[in-house]
């Protein structure tokens, strides 16, 4: 059995292999919870589900058009003018099947054998191994907690050179929370403009996710428009991760190439999808408040938690609803290696799924999702508490 090389280069998204995982000890009748996937537990608004019903009774079964339905694309157009200040025209709109395509559509419009995509760390664990399956080569760009987990623009520019195709991040961050400020996107700017062949990948799917401040879409910046794709979905905000909607605002070249590719791969998005899409990019966004309220509140609950577990360091983190807490005081080298060895320790010690730092740059370091309920989220972290307590015992 021989996979092809490029198959049996990648890795298994590390999310994801905790959740199978989770999933399986489940199945066994373990008693294990779940903090590994980015899931927001809220029920989807109900004027979404409302719009499925509606698109249930038709016309919406038929072929959709691949790149999304016209009107569908003008209300993501209009959504991103009134609440990003970003001018896409409907045919620089592609809707996809979730944000994941989005993001691979763009990859492989723009990248091949011998570009690099420069990748800020920490970052989401599929950034690198999509631009590998392109045939690109990722460049990561550390940074550390004390910076933040935002690696300062001095050594983004500094890994530039004339192979760099793409910058590719999400602010809100996954998996740290950091958000990045005006400031900070504008300096990054002022390396984009000394590069006349790079882009810029702007991932805001946390974008309704921002506790303190707001939300600054990096399109916005003077000369940006035309170098930035900005991807975004219904999956965070809508609580609709099921739905596998996302979609992405590009310049016009750019979209129909990613159109193109996407055109192989699955054709248009699904079309009961794309009518909730609508109702979703249509909607009042203070509508939004209590879910971000929830997410501020639990924030706060497991950064209490996790600061009472002697040698775990954390920031407070401004957006999305994770934290990256700096965990190498509990790895020895000898029982514990590394993150991953902790990750698994816990999962089979305590029944706590957490994900390893290592696959989003930053070895050192576990990913907790706060996206579930307080009573599970407490009892989450006393069972991890307890088993680095046994763990030094």
């Amino acid at each position: 059995m021989v996979l092809s090389p490029t198959v049996a280069a990648i890795a298994e998204p590390a999310t994801l292999l905790m959740a199978r995982r989770s999933r399986e000890l489940r199945e066994q009748g373990r008693d294990i919870i779940d903090l590994s996937l980015g899931e927001p537990d809220h029920d989807p608004p109900a004027f979404a589900l409302e719009a499925a019903h509606e698109a249930l009774r038709g016309p919406w079964h038929k072929y959709p058009p691949v790149n999304g339905y016209l009107d569908v694309r003008q209300a993501i157009s209009n959504k991103f003018e009134r609440d990003n200040g970003l001018l896409y025209g409907a045919d620089q709109i592609v809707v996809s099947t979730g944000a994941k395509q989005a993001l691979m559509n763009v990859i492989m419009s723009l990248i091949g054998p011998g570009d690099e995509v420069v990748i800020p760390a920490p970052y989401w664990v599929s950034y690198s191994e999509q631009v590998r399956l392109a045939g690109g080569t990722p460049v990561i760009v550390r940074s550390t907690l004390e910076e933040d987990w935002k690696a300062p623009v001095e050594r983004i520019a500094a890994a530039i050179n004339e192979r760099t195709r793409l910058i590719m991040f999400s602010s809100p961050c996954n998996p740290s929370g950091s958000v990045l400020t005006r400031g900070e996107l504008e300096a990054l700017a002022d390396v984009v403009r000394k590069h006349k062949d790079l882009y810029v990948m702007a991932d805001e799917i946390y974008e309704h996710i921002v506790f303190e401040g707001t939300h600054v879409s990096f399109g916005t910046l003077p000369d940006m428009a035309e170098r930035t794709i900005t991807v975004n979905g219904l999956s965070k905000a809508f609580a609709l991760t099921g739905w596998r909607l996302g979609y992405i605002g590009a310049p016009q070249w750019i979209a129909q190439a990613a159109g193109k590719v996407q055109a192989q791969f699955t054709s248009g998005a699904n079309s009961i999808a794309q009518r909730v899409a609508k109702a979703c990019v249509e909607a009042d966004p203070a509508l939004l408040a209590p879910m971000r309220a929830d997410f501020l509140r639990r924030r706060d609950l497991v950064l209490q938690e996790v600061a009472a577990i002697p040698g775990w360091k954390c920031n407070t983190p401004q957006g999305a609803f994770y934290l990256l807490p700096d965990v190498r005081s509990s790895i020895d080298g000898k029982t514990i290696k590394g993150s991953v060895d902790l990750s698994l320790y816990l999962l089979d010690k305590v029944g706590v799924s957490l994900v390893e730092g290592r696959s989003f740059g930053a070895e050192g370091t576990l990913r907790i999702s706060y996206a579930t309920n307080d009573d599970k989220l407490r009892e989450a972290m006393q069972r991890v508490a307890k088993g680095i307590a046994q763990l030094h015992a």
